[in-house]
């Protein structure tokens, strides 16, 4: 192949590449959804939502610690979960409870995102 055509190639898969970057961007801003973009039932919808959420992981933090438990057992064996799994199960009740008081509080503000939860799993009993 000649130097000529080697230099189109790449000025067309440049081209082709910025296309597709400006459709995905493009696409992404048109999915963000804000209050003004939102009908009011969405909004009700999502706040409550974020209400219920927190309320549930307020009432629900305390299953993160035989959850971690049980998930460390799982992934990095049996010492590593006997003696790793209770501090990080701990550690995620706090996360879990404080978060939850957090998003009730807080229920009527679209903060993070539309009224997304803060970290995921939303609850204890989903696993990532």
């Amino acid at each position: 192949m000649n130097r000529h055509a080697l230099k189109k190639m790449a000025g067309v898969a440049l081209l082709c590449g910025g296309l597709l970057c400006g459709q995905a961007l493009s696409a992404r801003a048109d999915n963000f959804q804000t209050v003004e973009s939102s009908s009011p039932q969405q909004v009700v919808g999502s706040m409550s939502g974020k209400m219920v959420r927190g309320i549930t992981n307020v009432a629900t933090g305390w299953l993160e610690f035989p959850m971690q438990i049980y998930l460390t057992f799982k992934n990095e064996g049996v010492t590593k979960g006997l003696t790793v799994g209770p501090l990080k199960g701990l550690g995620m009740t706090l996360v879990r409870t404080v978060t939850g008081a957090a998003e009730t509080t807080t229920f009527f503000l679209a903060y993070p995102g539309f009224y997304d939860p803060y970290f995921e799993p939303e609850f204890a009993w989903e696993e990532e």
